[in-house]
Parts: structure tokens; C-alpha cells; sequence
């Protein structure tokens, strides 16, 4: 059985736990060096803690590079054990090629990139210095791992070109996850006399995000919900819970767990906001969130702002709608056209439920596919902008 050394950010990160679920899914066996977030880890693999971070405390990341690497390397016994290190984001990258370097370990490594953090597409020398080391590490790397067609375009493939072997895995959900059964076909059609629910799921992060939907509030408080669930960033909303209940129309219910509570929480909504600024005119513009397939998967359609790949994914389908700048002002609109007709909502619905499962699950075996095929790749070139088949998009 493939042994993957397994190198994330935080043990207790949704994205991380569906990854690890997915390889094992596939029966590949994980052995975890994660950080953590919080105080508890709550690993439910085998997991080596190699330290806490804090959110936006970027001179602390650092710092736990050095010191995480070296605890790894204390483990050399079990790190040596296994047949590849897969490491999620730069600061792991870097993390795990310390701890290969402390160990005196060849064991090949996969670059898995699921956001292009705002720091990489800076144009000053902060900017020129992570791209020079995320290159160098790049280049040492057996394979690199996208969720997104549109990080390729639009970053990959302009910042380190001739240094990848790329492969497309999107943020579908695990295989061998219980979602329940999909929506049944022409159910809970939603009607004119009820609310026009809208659901933000997810880390909540955005400000701007968070104020266009208040401002959707305010300007139909009789005929719009918003339903909040999941983790506010405080660094980047530190007055998320007072204007979470500035309005009565606006509910948040903090927590959920994925999947035991996703068939609820989406079921409890009409659309989703599939849209993100954070760092707007780069990442947020090229990635495909994961609620656009928890979303697909029971039915429910995505809005996201025009010139998106969140846009483009579902405009592609017919499964959902794009709103252009202004948003203040586009936005209001569209809601309103959605209040008046719903059959919009319905036609979308029904393009979503025809869609199959595997444009929302992860195909079983996929993941392994991938990994089996980096691993065959020792001494070949990095061949440019290459998207293997084995993640290839339904």
C-alpha cells in the first residue's frame, strides 16, 4: 500500500480532512505533519503535530517553517517509511523540503497549490522573492496539483513555466463520503409566496461579500433570507457577529460538519453565493470554491461575480448566473428578476440534477491514479502547463 506523507496547514481544515479522506478512499495510507489552528488537533488519521499557526501572523508562519521541519525530521523512522510527501500550499512546500534536507531523505514530492496567496502576485520584491523560492521548490517537485484550470492560465503557466507536471484535481467531494441521495427531480420547487433564501457556506472571509448580501437584506426585507453557516475569518471581518444580527432577515449558525450537515444546511436554501474578493483580480477570480459542488450536488444554484472561472463553470452548465460590476447595483437586480420568476431557479435546478455525481464527487480512484502516476515520472522533465488525465474534470 502507497505511504503518503502528508504535510498540511492545519489538521482541523475542512479541505485537509476531504483530501485525507479522498486518498483513503482510494486505500493509500496517510501518515499526517500538520499544524493546527487551534489548540485541539482532532486528527482522526495518524498525525504528527508539528505546531500551531495563527491566521494573518505571517512572521509566525515563517518562523514555524524552520520549526516544523525540524520536528518532522524527528520522526526520520516514520517519514523514511513512506513513498511520497504531498505538501498543501508554499509554507508546507517549504516545510516539507526542510524536513527532507534534516532527515537526509530523497522521498519525491507533490506541490499541491489550492489558492495562489495574495503575496505571490505582489509586483515588488516581497512578491519577486516567494515566486523565486516557490519556483526553485517547484522545479524539485515530482508533480503539482491544481483545483483550478484558471490557476494554470493565469499564474502557473505565466510565472513558472518549463518547472511543472501539472494535474487537475478539482474540490469535489470524497468518494466514499455519505451525502445522502440528491434532491429527486422536480422537488421543493420554490414558490412566489415564500422568501428567496441565499446561502454564504464556508470559511466566511469576505467583507465585501458580507456587505453586498446585507445589502441584498436591506433592500428586500420582506422577500430575501440570507443563511450564514460556517467559520467568520475575524482577521478579515472582525465585526462579522454584529453584522451578522444587524438585521432580522440575516441568520448565522456558526459550526457545521462536512458531510453530516451539508444535505441540511443546503436544503435549507434556494441559490448560493458562489463569489470571493479577497484577493480580487488574482485568486479569487481563478478558483473554483468547494461550494460549487457541495451546492451542485443537491441542487442548488450558484451566483458569482462576471469574468470569474466560478462563472464561467457555471454558465458553462446552464446551472447557474454571473452578475457584472457594479455589484451594488447588479446584484439587487438580478435578486429582483429571481423574486418575480422563480422558474429560473427551477430550469437551473433541473441542469444541476442531470448533471452526473461524478461532477461532484470525486471519482473513486482518481486520487491513487495521480499519485501512481507521479511516482512512475522519476527523471522525467517537467513538461509545461501538462494536465494528466487522471483528475480530469466530469
Amino acid at each position: 500500500m502507497t505511504r503518503i506523507a502528508f504535510f498540511g496547514h492545519d489538521s482541523g481544515d475542512a479541505a485537509i480532512r476531504r483530501r485525507v479522506q479522498g486518498f483513503r478512499d482510494d486505500g493509500l495510507d496517510i501518515l499526517g505533519f500538520m499544524m493546527r489552528r487551534r489548540d485541539e488537533a482532532g486528527a482522526d488519521w495518524d498525525n504528527i503535530d508539528i505546531g500551531r499557526t495563527f491566521d494573518a501572523a505571517y512572521a509566525q508562519r515563517v518562523a514555524s517553517i524552520f520549526r516544523g521541519a525540524r520536528l518532522a525530521a524527528a520522526s526520520r523512522n516514520r517519514l523514511a517509511q513512506c513513498d511520497v510527501i504531498y505538501a498543501r500550499n508554499l509554507d508546507m512546500l517549504a516545510t516539507a523540503f526542510l524536513a527532507k534536507r534534516y532527515a537526509g531523505l530523497k522521498t519525491p514530492v507533490i506541490y499541491e497549490s489550492l489558492d495562489v496567496h495574495r503575496l505571490l502576485t505582489r509586483n515588488d520584491p516581497i512578491g519577486f522573492v516567494f515566486r523565486r523560492l516557490e519556483g526553485a521548490l517547484l522545479k524539485r517537485s515530482r508533480r503539482l496539483v491544481v483545483s483550478s484550470p484558471g490557476f494554470l492560465e493565469n499564474y502557473f503557466e505565466k510565472r513558472h513555466a518549463g518547472r511543472y507536471t501539472a494535474s487537475l484535481v478539482e474540490n469535489r467531494l470524497a468518494a466514499g463520503g455519505d451525502y445522502g441521495p440528491r434532491p429527486e427531480r422536480d422537488a421543493r420547487r420554490p414558490t412566489a409566496a415564500s422568501k428567496l433564501r441565499i446561502g454564504w457556506f464556508g470559511v466566511l472571509r469576505c467583507r465585501r461579500s458580507m456587505d453586498l448580501l446585507l445589502n441584498l437584506a436591506r433592500t428586500f426585507p420582506d422577500k430575501v433570507e440570507i443563511v450564514m453557516h460556517g467559520m467568520p475569518a475575524l482577521t478579515e471581518i472582525p465585526d462579522f457577529e454584529q453584522k451578522a444580527r444587524s438585521l432580522p432577515n440575516v441568520r448565522f449558525h456558526g459550526r457545521y460538519k462536512a458531510p453530516e450537515d451539508l444535505a441540511r444546511i443546503y436544503g435549507e436554501v434556494d441559490v448560493v453565493w458562489a463569489g470571493d474578493f479577497m484577493e480580487a483580480g488574482a485568486n479569487s477570480v481563478w478558483l473554483l470554491p468547494n461550494r460549487l459542488y457541495e451546492g451542485g450536488y443537491y441542487a442548488v444554484p450558484p451566483i458569482a461575480p462576471a469574468g470569474t472561472q466560478t462563472a464561467k463553470w457555471a454558465l458553462a452548465r446552464n446551472v447557474g448566473w454571473d452578475a457584472a460590476e457594479d455589484l451594488a447595483a447588479t446584484l439587487p437586480a438580478l435578486i429582483d428578476t429571481l423574486i418575480r420568476d422563480r422558474s429560473g431557479i427551477d430550469a437551473r435546478r433541473q441542469a444541476l440534477l442531470a448533471l452526473p455525481d461524478a461532477t461532484f464527487i470525486q471519482p473513486r480512484g482518481a486520487l491513487k491514479a495521480m499519485i501512481d502516476e507521479a511516482l512512475e515520472a522519476r527523471g522525467s522533465r517537467p513538461r509545461y502547463g501538462k494536465v494528466t488525465p487522471a483528475a480530469v474534470q466530469a
